[in-house]
């Protein structure tokens, strides 16, 4: 059969990077296998166990990488004995005869499918932090860019008091360092399961190691050093608390919220016609309205992002129902739920570096939807203004009400342009303010301190954040390809 007749998911076949998509690959997966038996004998043969030879470490050694005939072989075998881990011991020690005999040598499975899953996510975040870096650093920039470009703010996405584009992107940027500090937390957070033994007492290894406590941690520990981890989890059941895979999941899918809120943004933005995801110069926006530019990069943000939320209840769900020392139930749905989560994560990064790296802003449409509502926003204004000139707060209250109302029912019942502003100039009453009004209808002077908050965010939150990621920023290793 081939492979266009086989299902294959989108998230790997068509989106996802291939340094992720490597990560939870089948090669990659036995390949770790192979390098977790060699590093449990190399710990073994450091604390006294003479029956590991050199020679079945040099084996072992040579033959870390599986071959695609291997993992074939390995197919074959775990249909004979229904069992992967066992399987994959089998065809490694035909090929490394010399360790056949000990390989996987006190072992229980999840010494080597546990502790390759740390090692995965471990290696998963950190391809997906230098991403999240870089979008940070993108909006960050765009942010100081515009940060004194007067924009209608919208609450209920009904018209509100003025912000800018700047300080608006900043709303976006703050929850995206709330995202990196969660992710960077829950990355430093993983430990290893280590060699704890079947039920997680380490009795086989005590066993062993005759009875030799000090040397069953000491080999625990060597696991750890060879592996690169600071630390292994002091007590596990067969396998590592499935909550450790709840932190993991939290993250991102909070991740997935920052990212649909910011690209439905977008979207309700290029529907205005006021900004606009990059659209390259050979896109087709549609199928059948050649006009169109349709925001499809956010709205595939959106749409994967939802994905990426609903994730984060599968390891809820699995922790809950862990019996005792281990129950199998939990494996299918983790060799779904956990790959899924990163590349669904590598792919809203990726996307939204593309979409940052490019972002089209429209003064001019801003300016025009600002003046259309800006006079009835400066109706306060309007009035202190000839309270000044001496006239009675409560009689320009009623004319600029009057005036506005009317303003109103030309835009709402007419759909005419609203004319206040020439209204308020054609009113006597108003004459004192007439020399004023261009100066009361300033839009910079209704956006508060949104750059003053802009400029110190990026450079003192924003920066303080990205200090110690200095090396990552605009690496052209980090992908923008979607």
């Amino acid at each position: 059969m081939s492979d266009n007749d086989k299902y294959s998911t989108p998230l790997s076949s068509r989106y996802a990077s291939d340094e992720m998509s490597k990560i939870f690959s089948l090669r990659n997966r036995f390949s770790t296998w192979r390098k977790l038996w060699l590093t449990l004998a190399k710990a073994e043969k450091s604390v006294g166990l003479d029956v590991i030879t050199d020679e079945a470490l040099g084996q072992m050694e040579k033959h870390l990488e599986i071959t695609d005939e291997e993992i074939e072989a390995a197919k074959k075998q775990e249909a004979i004995v229904r069992h992967d881990v066992m399987a994959h011991v089998h065809v490694f020690g035909e090929t490394c005869p010399a360790a056949a005999g000990i390989i996987h040598l006190g072992a229980t499975s999840c010494y080597v499918t546990d502790n390759a899953d740390l090692i995965f996510l471990r290696d998963a975040f950190d391809v997906i932090i230098p991403k999240l870096v870089n979008v940070i650093d993108r909006l960050s920039k765009f942010a100081l860019e515009y940060k004194d470009l007067p924009v209608l703010g919208w609450t209920h996405f009904q018209p509100a008091q003025l912000t800018t584009v700047g300080k608006r992107s900043t709303l976006w940027l703050q929850e995206l360092l709330w995202d990196l500090r969660n992710i960077v937390r829950a990355r430093n957070d993983l430990g290893l399961r280590g060699a704890k033994g079947t039920t997680g007492t380490q009795g086989s290894f005590l066993s062993l190691l005759h009875g030799d406590h000090d040397a069953v941690e000491a080999l625990d520990a060597k696991i750890v050093e060879l592996l690169g981890f600071d630390f292994a989890y002091p007590v596990t059941g067969q396998t590592y608390s499935r909550k450790i895979d709840i932190d993991v999941l939290a993250p991102l899918a909070s991740l997935g919220a920052t990212a649909h809120k910011m690209a439905t943004d977008i979207r309700l933005l290029a529907n205005l016609k006021e900004m606009e995801e990059p659209f390259e110069k050979s896109q087709i926006g549609s199928s059948a309205m050649a006009y169109k530019r349709n925001p499809m990069r956010s709205e595939r943000v959106c749409s994967l992002s939802r994905h990426l939320g609903s994730l984060f209840s599968d390891a809820v769900q699995t922790a809950s129902v862990q019996w005792f020392e281990r129950t199998l139930d939990d494996s299918a749905i983790r060799r779904v739920s956990l790959p899924s989560a990163f590349l669904t994560a590598d792919i809203v990064l990726t996307t939204l570096l593309n979409i940052t790296s490019g972002l089209v802003v429209y003064p001019k449409v801003i300016e025009r939807r600002i003046m259309a509502e800006l006079p009835f926003m400066a109706t306060e204004n309007i009035i202190m203004a000839m309270v000044e000139k001496g006239a009675s707060r409560q009689e320009c209250h009623e004319e600029i009400r009057v005036l506005s109302h009317q303003a109103s029912a030309v835009v709402k019942q007419q759909g005419g342009d609203n004319d206040l502003i020439e209204r308020i100039k054609n009113t006597e009453y108003f004459k004192p303010i007439w020399a004023d009004l261009d100066k009361l209808l300033d839009p910079s002077t209704f956006v508060g301190r949104a750059a003053q908050q802009t400029d110190k965010f990026v450079k003192k939150d924003v920066a303080e954040a990205l200090k110690p990621f200095q090396k990552h920023i605009n690496d052209a290793t980090v992908s923008l390809s979607v």
